[in-house]
């Protein structure tokens, strides 16, 4: 092969993973036009590898993962909390009532920057107002449990990314940092205890505010991770995401008391015992607030029924995931272009032994 033909080739090669189409295109255009060291051959030889060079991330190889969540959910929403009404983020989490949450995942890898991540979570959240130190919420006295279904899809950014962790120049470990922003449906079935004693009953049905809302709904998840990848195919990660949801009833507390009379099964029905819990409270401390605060009560004279506030309508309830991640990354090339391929990467072939024929 002649020194022109060689440089052509060496800029198809400089990616270590050149298509076999820029392969058999070089070969083909040196063996067809005669080429002398002109500024078009250079510039030619140059666009190649550049093409080569920046493509390789959209070639088959190494673009799939398929792994694991293993971590912890939290919630905020109207109950727990510290000392003060509902704040907004992290300020209102009850870390006490974190609890699991596990999933699988797979993610495409579609060029150098951007990624396509799709999985399903299964986790728990939980609060309950006895927790809180916040004496009204302590007074209402009401918990739940909720055990939920996340189906998510979301493309992630790279922000950084070092492919020779550790700088020994080897390339056997890289690191990336990564956000996303993304859309998820989820299945949510909050569930409920008398005084946070005894059986869970399922809340929904009960419908204890008369809201008849959804099981089944949407989220917006947003979050940061990052993975090392070792030896190109275990790939280890953490991931933190926060779920900002369109539905105010993941805890079943949303807006008001409504009158018994009109609740299921009516007044000291099922619906009535979860919707309305103070007494319980009260009959433990009687100081904190009267149960008159709570409830559906008839008022002195003539003014109408008195609906009082059980949540707060003006916030919608969110959901928060800290999981480590594991994933085995699948290389993508066929057995066609490794065979036919290698010697661009330096690799020897291993021909069949067999004896020679005279």
């Amino acid at each position: 092969m002649s020194y022109r033909r060689r440089l052509l080739i060496f800029y198809l090669a400089l990616s270590g993973d050149a298509s076999g189409i820029f392969i058999m295109f070089a070969r083909w255009y040196t063996a067809c036009h005669p080429i002398d060291m002109s500024l078009k051959t250079l510039r030619i030889a140059f666009l190649l590898g550049v093409v080569t060079l920046f493509g390789k991330d959209t070639s088959a190889q190494y673009a799939w993962d398929f792994g694991v969540h293993v971590g912890a959910a939290n919630y905020l929403g109207e109950m727990g909390g510290t000392d003060q009404p509902r704040r907004d983020f992290v300020w209102d989490m009850k870390l006490s009532q974190t609890r699991w949450a596990i999933g699988g995942f797979a993610r495409r890898k579609l060029n150098r920057m951007f990624s396509l991540n799709a999985g399903l979570m299964y986790l728990r959240i939980q609060g309950a107002d006895a927790l809180s130190t916040y004496r009204p919420r302590v007074g209402r006295n009401l918990n739940f449990r909720n055990d939920m279904f996340e189906l998510y899809v979301r493309p992630e950014f790279t922000i950084y990314q070092d492919n020779d962790l550790g700088g020994q120049g080897r390339y056997r470990m890289d690191f990336r940092l990564f956000g996303y922003v993304g859309i998820a449906a989820y299945y949510s079935n909050p569930k409920g205890q008398l005084n946070r004693q005894g059986e869970f009953y399922t809340l929904q049905p009960l419908n204890t505010e008369l809201a008849n809302y959804s099981r089944f709904g949407l989220a917006i998840p947003v979050g940061l991770g990052f993975h090392i990848t070792k030896a190109r195919r275990h790939r280890f990660g953490m991931d933190m995401g926060w779920r900002t949801t369109f539905s105010d009833y993941l805890d079943d507390v949303s807006t008001t008391y409504k009158d018994p009379a009109s609740l299921p099964e009516g007044v000291n029905g099922l619906s009535d015992q979860m919707a309305d819990q103070s007494n319980f409270a009260y009959a433990l401390d009687n100081t904190l607030p009267h149960p008159d605060n709570y409830g559906y009560y008839d008022s002195g004279g003539p003014s109408p029924k008195k609906e009082n506030v059980r949540g707060d309508p003006t916030h919608n309830d969110s959901y928060l995931t800290l999981t480590f991640t594991y994933s085995y990354v699948l290389r993508g090339q066929s057995n066609f272009y490794r065979q036919r391929y290698n010697w661009m990467r330096g690799n020897k072939r291993v021909g069949r032994k067999s004896r020679a024929k005279f």
